[in-house]
């Protein structure tokens, strides 16, 4: 049996306003090879950009891998390790408290990608220093000023 690889993803999201101009970056890590990746848009929210930083580094993996997964979106990772988007996804995209669940074409793009791969999720606090953290901040602020002139 081939081993299966493991992979370091950081990502991070940036907004002005919500909605507003958004960016979001990705950092991929597999022994020392390094890929950076990053997006943006125009009108979007925060928490859409966290979501598609971290679809975007999944995304880029061409086959399943053992990922851990650094981000400091507190919606993200609680969404996905305390089991809260399984929910809304089985109650029909309707959270707990009878709303709808947002970025709902996201989470359907994300699930799958757990399901692919096997997610280790560690959270980080957000402009405290984390190296890696401090650079997908750089990329996603870089693609929302784009947006943002």
């Amino acid at each position: 049996m081939i081993p299966i690889k493991t992979v370091e993803i950081f990502t991070d999201g940036a907004c002005s306003g919500n909605p507003g101009p958004g960016g979001y970056g990705v950092v991929l890590r597999f022994g020392n090879v390094e890929k950076e990746l990053s997006g943006g848009d125009p009108a979007t929210t925060n928490n859409r950009m966290e979501l598609l930083g971290v679809i975007t580094g999944l995304s880029a993996l061409k086959e399943p891998c053992r990922v851990i997964l650094t981000t400091d979106s507190k919606y993200v990772v609680d969404s996905v390790t305390k089991g809260w988007v399984y929910g809304w996804k089985k109650r029909g995209w309707i959270k707990s408290d009878k709303k709808p669940a947002l970025n709902v074409d996201l989470w359907e793009q994300l699930l799958p990608l757990l399901a692919k791969h096997d997610v280790e999720f560690n959270w980080v606090k957000g402009h405290a220093g984390h190296p890696e953290n401090e650079r997908c901040d750089r990329l996603a602020v870089e693609q929302r000023d784009k947006y943002s002139k």
